[in-house]
């Protein structure tokens, strides 16, 4: 029975690795994470203004990729929302990007 148990452990592993590496094979969601690696907090309109080149519903979409594999979380202040890494995620799965 704990066969059963390390393997459903680590099969939820490894679909949340692939749902993490899919996040950040398109190249604009891995600009996105490293601008809030450089930076920290931003809201949407200020990652917009540093990726001048993408529409604000495509920005959205990358945004939402991010937050649904956990690699961004999102902070609420009043009526603004601020995106920041996950750190232990990108830890876990991208830490050469944490390097200088």
């Amino acid at each position: 029975m704990e066969e059963v148990r390390s393997v459903a452990n680590d099969n939820g592993s490894l679909q949340e690795a692939v749902k993490v590496y899919k996040a950040l094979g398109e190249p604009t969601r891995l600009s996105i994470v490293q601008l809030l690696i450089q930076h920290r907090n931003l809201s949407c309109t200020e990652i917009g203004d540093h990726l001048n080149q993408v529409a604000g519903s495509t920005l959205s979409h990358h945004l939402k990729q991010l937050t649904d594999c956990g690699l961004v979380e999102i902070t609420k202040s009043g009526t603004f929302h601020y995106h920041h890494v996950s750190d232990e995620m990108l830890r876990r799965y991208a830490p050469i990007l944490m390097q200088d």
